[in-house]
């Protein structure tokens, strides 16, 4: 009899229905392993990828039961519970990342798994961080930290630099107007100059013939 039977009925169904979906798949992978035309391998890889998809959302309704049981299980039979859900989870992420690597294969045709909205990619996220050791989750939040500071610093070197052309720009632009006043004012100062030296001449004139 199966353990989970004693444990859940609805629980043992579940299990049952994911055992059947991850011996499909296995079958599937070997099976797309002898396809050698590329129009069926894709076909073959999409139907794979709907499986997973189901064995995805079946991996989360036998964790909603399991945590709804929580209340009334003994400890070890919780913890023997979210084991078989870890073993879950650690087997379908298996066969995402294989179907990744055929994906890869097929002229760069990439098939997401987690195509859908965006809170199926949550989800998945959930899925892969539930599987993780408490060490790996608090490795994996510093690594994110660290690649967001390397980034803000990036950021703020960028806009110093920016300020610094502005700033060098600025001074450029400020001296070429003051250059181009100064020239203003000399071509003032000719005009002035040939206006009065005309007149001057035109004076002269007038004195030589009278």
């Amino acid at each position: 009899m199966d353990p989970l039977s004693s444990i859940s009925e609805e629980l043992a169904e579940i299990d049952g229905q994911i055992t059947d979906i991850f011996r499909a798949l296995s079958n599937g992978f070997q099976k797309l392993e002898k396809i050698k035309d590329s129009n069926r391998r894709s076909r073959q890889l999409e139907e794979l990828t709907e499986k997973m998809r189901d064995c995805k959302r079946l991996i989360k309704e036998f964790d909603r039961e399991v945590k709804n049981m929580e209340r009334i299980n003994d400890p070890n039979t919780s913890r023997m519970l979210n084991e078989k859900k870890q073993s879950m989870i650690k087997e379908l992420n298996s066969y995402v990342a294989l179907k990744k690597q055929y994906a890869s294969n097929l002229d760069n045709k990439k098939i997401d798994l987690f195509d859908g909205p965006a809170e199926d990619l949550g989800e998945q996220n959930v899925l892969l961080a539930s599987a993780m050791t408490n060490q790996q989750l608090i490795d994996n939040g510093n690594q994110m930290m660290d690649e967001t500071d390397q980034a803000i610093e990036r950021s703020k070197k960028v806009v110093h630099e920016t300020i610094n052309v502005g700033t060098e720009t600025a001074h450029a632009l400020k001296a070429q107007t003051e250059q181009m006043s100064r020239i203003v004012n000399e071509l003032d100062s000719i005009h002035f100059s040939i206006k009065k030296a005309s007149k001057l001449v035109k004076e002269i004139g007038r004195q030589v013939i009278f």
